[in-house]
């Protein structure tokens, strides 16, 4: 199954559920999805302090969108801080995270499948 065709739908309507047991405070919001694959639109949820050092870098086998909507992520492996309004297109294979967020966060992220002819980064 294909994402489902939604109108404009309160996202306040969705609820936010846990992401992984391990990481307390971090929660998503599945705002739609392609059956039971990763391909997926979602918003993302940081509460403050949160990291996710026990995942580990993250490497997947689709494309990833993120825009960082409040507040501020720190990529531990890179060193670097990335605030409200700035935005990742991160093809298939391509290494990122873990992450910490000292004030809280919340990303709206857009996966999609590999295309023929698509490269791991």
């Amino acid at each position: 199954m294909r994402k489902p065709e939604l109108e404009f739908t309160p996202v306040e309507d969705v609820p936010w559920t846990a992401v992984d047991d391990r990481i307390p405070g971090l929660s998503e919001r599945i705002l739609a999805r392609d059956g039971d694959t990763p391909v997926a639109t979602r918003m993302l949820k940081f509460a403050p302090g949160t990291g996710t050092s026990v995942m580990g870098t993250q490497i997947h086998d689709f494309w990833e969108e993120v825009y960082i909507l409040s507040g501020e992520l720190h990529d531990l492996v890179l060193g670097e801080t990335f605030p409200e309004g700035t935005y990742a297109c991160r093809p298939p294979g391509m290494r990122h995270g873990p992450w910490v967020s000292t004030p809280g966060c919340v990303t709206f992220e857009v996966r999609y499948p590999v295309y023929p002819g698509d490269a791991p980064a």
